[in-house]
């Protein structure tokens, strides 16, 4: 991974290590994800396609627009707590980009210039 890499792209790395090591964990698979899981990753990428902040986005639970569905979003939280102290040890490149990514400010709306109300993605 280049540290050149865009912002969004490093958040899609992360979440993908993030699920890859959920699954091999959790779900006993080796090598691929389960259905599940394959399907959470590409929500996720979707959503981060669509991200209205690009390059000045926080992280996702920092943000007050949230992009994912509740059910999905408690999958992935769920994800992130386990994930999130063994990225450290297997992923400490991402890890340390994400810890400076929640550091950042909320992200002004890109329409208004001014901070957005809680409301949900399209």
């Amino acid at each position: 991974m280049s540290l050149l890499t865009s912002r969004l792209e490093r958040e899609r790395q992360t979440v993908e290590a993030m699920i890859k090591m959920y699954c091999r964990d959790i779900h006993a698979n080796s090598g691929k994800l389960c259905p599940e899981c394959k399907a959470l990753l590409d929500y996720a990428g979707q959503r981060l396609q669509k991200c209205p902040y690009h390059e000045e986005k926080t992280t996702c639970a920092k943000c007050r627009t949230h992009c994912y569905k509740p059910l999905v979003r408690e999958k992935i939280r769920k994800i992130m707590h386990y994930s999130g102290p063994r990225m450290i040890r297997y992923h400490p490149v991402l890890a340390f980009f994400h810890i400076i990514a929640g550091m950042r400010k909320e992200p002004l709306s890109p329409m208004r210039g001014r901070y957005i109300e809680d409301k949900f993605c399209t």
